[in-house]
């Protein structure tokens, strides 16, 4: 809670108006958030732990535990994406004051991943892959066409992640909604990251989801950056000729071998998936938002409370 504090004093104000009732400021509740979504608990649960934790509360100044009403508002106001912006400008300097980017050594990796849109047990989901066994058993007595996952898919919340390979650090996230390709979050992950750190000539490793000569043009002529995507989608061309483009035709040059992967930097990639497995472990994969906003709202969260605990722990390293 006390580096949540630090950091949100850093880059919030201590209140959202002035005619509001000044009971709680930003940078306090945000500190009590980051602590509901480390313990996994909800808005009502998060309150009933704060108020039998009266030393917690005296480290960010609280005289009495925010009730759970005060939380979910708070909730509206400071995820969204211009507070969660500010508030990982604030990681990234940090980070960089500390010497934890690493982006002039190893390449900022991007990948993306779905989360569960509502809790489920695993007996729950036993019971219902049985259900739907049966229905299509019954659907293939009958002559009933099978059902689609179109729908649940549709509606699968998503979160692509900008992580520096050296610290795990998320430096830059989208949020959307909908299991769909990489390539449209390129732009808002890779240049969300640029803008933020100070060091703006480094590597970015994806995988072959963002295969496109455009986002190449984008990262290296528009940015300077250098692009490490292995041109794996769609399907091989006939002639047997390598892919089409300049800079895809480079990438099948570069990442043809083990050794020339390891000297690009690209086997670093695999770190931002290290670090979605790390989020799911730690704070849970599924989401407690019942609207597609919410959920957005709970994946920020996720993102924000796995850096605090990141530096918490970087913090605790260097007083050893």
């Amino acid at each position: 809670m006390r580096t949540a504090y630090q950091l949100a004093s850093q880059s919030l104000p201590d209140y959202s108006c002035k005619f509001s009732r000044h009971d709680f400021t930003l940078p306090q509740l945000f500190a009590c958030l980051v602590l509901k979504e480390h313990m996994k608990r909800s808005y009502r649960g998060a309150e009933a732990v704060l108020k039998d934790a009266d030393h917690w509360l005296k480290d960010i100044g609280l005289s009495r535990a925010p009730d759970h009403n005060t939380l979910c508002r708070a909730a509206s106001f400071l995820l969204r994406a211009c507070c969660v912006n500010k508030l990982l400008d604030v990681i990234a300097r940090w980070a960089a004051l500390g010497r934890i980017l690493g982006l002039s050594s190893k390449p900022l990796a991007l990948d993306s991943t779905t989360y569960d849109s509502h809790p489920v047990s695993r007996h729950y989901e036993r019971r219902c892959r049985e259900t739907r066994e049966r229905m299509r058993a019954r659907d293939a007595r009958k002559g009933r066409r099978k059902q689609t996952r179109s729908n649940t898919v549709r509606r699968l919340p998503k979160l692509a992640l900008g992580i520096s390979t050296h610290s795990h650090l998320a430096l830059s996230m989208w949020t959307g909604t909908g299991a769909g390709g990489d390539q449209p979050h390129f732009e808002p992950v890779v240049c969300g990251a640029w803008h933020r750190v100070p060091h703006r000539r480094f590597a970015v490793a994806g995988d072959a989801g963002y295969d496109s000569e455009e986002i190449h043009r984008l990262a290296r002529l528009d940015m300077g950056l250098r692009s490490l995507i292995p041109p794996n989608s769609g399907r091989p061309r006939k002639d047997g000729a390598g892919p089409g483009g300049r800079w895809r035709g480079h990438m099948k040059r570069l990442l043809a071998s083990t050794e020339s992967r390891k000297r690009s930097g690209y086997t670093q990639r695999w770190q931002v998936e290290t670090v979605h497995s790390m989020m799911k472990r730690n704070l849970g994969s599924a989401l407690a938002g019942k609207t597609a906003w919410s959920r957005k709202r709970d994946m920020a969260l996720k993102t924000l409370t796995h850096d605090v605990m990141i530096l918490k722990r970087r913090v605790e390293t260097e007083q050893l």
